[in-house]
């Protein structure tokens, strides 16, 4: 069992996070970073399943970028993102649907009413 906290261990883990965000493209990394402080605050009171499932999901998102931004840097890493299978995209509760094309939109630059840029 780890020395750490729960609080202590999901400090650490969001501030591991927000520095490995350094590494993303700027116009990524204000996205992802806004996405990461917004589900942390939003999970702050949930209950014990809840976080240990939260907790598991942005470890493996923090290894994930951690080897896709490579050792030195981004100028090394592999290509950023992975694509979901259609297995784990029918997992998704509705408003996590909606949360994820309200996220393509964003990062893609594209306005969701007319399809032009914006």
């Amino acid at each position: 069992m780890s020395s750490l906290s729960h609080v202590q261990r999901v400090r650490m883990l969001y501030k591991t996070i927000l520095r490995l965000h350094r590494g993303l493209p700027a116009e990524i990394q204000v996205l992802g970073t806004s996405y990461v402080r917004d589900e942390f605050e939003r999970h702050k009171n949930c209950d014990e399943v809840t976080a240990n499932i939260f907790l598991n999901e942005w470890t493996e998102y923090a290894i994930a970028l951690t080897k896709q931004l490579g050792l030195k840097g981004p100028h090394t890493a592999k290509p950023l993102g992975e694509n979901l299978n259609e297995e784990d995209f029918n997992k998704f509760r509705d408003e996590q649907v909606v949360q994820l094309y309200e996220l393509m939109i964003a990062a893609s630059g594209k306005n969701n009413k007319n399809g032009k840029d914006t």
